[in-house]
């Protein structure tokens, strides 16, 4: 019996650290793939896709978008193919007929690509960049939108903004990123006007309160001149306040652009 008590104690132990693996190790490898979107599965669009893949998974793992924009990355996109260990397709229009001049090559397709980690780290490497790795730290979203006399704060609770609040979330997922939005009770009496210029020390400590660690701040503005949104953010890490705008754009590329400068910020890569 003590021979069977140590090897019941010893698989309950295994089990238990297989447990406390399998996030982390899943987090990895969703850290490690990308997914963009290509008409039908040819090879043709196949090779546009897996260019577009690569300029994802490197600024996914890194943090850093401003990679993309590096000279080294034309030779690379040029031998995206070899980087990829594998690949699948979904059918976008999955469970719908196809029409009769239809074939599988005009349907769009979800493309994901799935890397080996020690591969994209070298290609960081060669780039002047490095990992960001580990669990990405959930944003609170404390943010102000106007446009012409629709005035108000983007909150959890409220009917209004639904669907900001999911397109902001929808940002998020190309860079393993979270948000939360604060309860209009969790504002703290902040109003629009004051939440704008609120510290951002106020704000951390009330996105903590929103069970978040950081806070991002911002305001949306409609333009008229502008033809779309004037965007502005703010983020405070290691006791210095980044700010960024874009202008004239949808609020889904808004937000994009927040959740974007946010990872470059908190993965260490400084002013988006």
């Amino acid at each position: 019996m003590p021979g069977f008590s140590r090897l019941a104690a010893a698989t309950i132990g295994l089990i238990a650290i297989l447990r406390m693996s399998y996030p982390a190790e899943a987090a990895a490898n969703e850290l490690y793939q990308s997914q963009t979107i290509v008409t039908g599965t040819g090879d043709v669009n196949r090779q546009i896709g897996f260019k577009d893949c690569l300029d994802k998974v490197l600024v996914k793992v890194s943090g850093d978008q401003r990679l993309t924009q590096k000279p080294e990355m034309l030779a690379l996109r040029d031998k995206a193919a070899d980087f990829v260990q594998s690949f699948r397709y979904h059918d976008r229009l999955e469970g719908i007929p196809i029409h009769d001049e239809q074939g599988t090559h005009d349907r769009p397709h979800d493309l994901t690509c799935i890397y080996k980690p020690a591969v994209v780290d070298k290609l960081l490497a060669q780039l002047g960049a490095r990992p960001w790795p580990g669990e990405r730290p959930p944003i609170a979203v404390f943010m102000t939108v106007e446009q012409g006399s629709r005035h108000f704060v983007l909150t959890a609770d409220e009917d209004q903004g639904k669907t900001m609040r999911e397109s902001f979330s929808n940002a998020t997922f190309p860079l393993l990123m979270r948000v939360t939005f604060p309860k209009a009770g969790q504002l703290g009496g902040l109003s629009g006007k004051v939440l704008s210029g609120a510290d951002t020390a106020r704000l951390d400590k009330l996105a903590k309160r929103a069970g978040a660690a950081r806070a991002l701040a911002g305001s949306i503005v409609w333009s008229d001149k502008d033809l779309g949104w004037i965007a502005d953010w703010r983020l405070a890490d290691h006791g210095k306040t980044y700010r960024w705008q874009v202008r004239g754009v949808s609020f889904d590329e808004a937000f994009r652009v927040a959740v974007r400068g946010a990872a470059q910020i908190l993965s260490g890569n400084g002013q988006p």
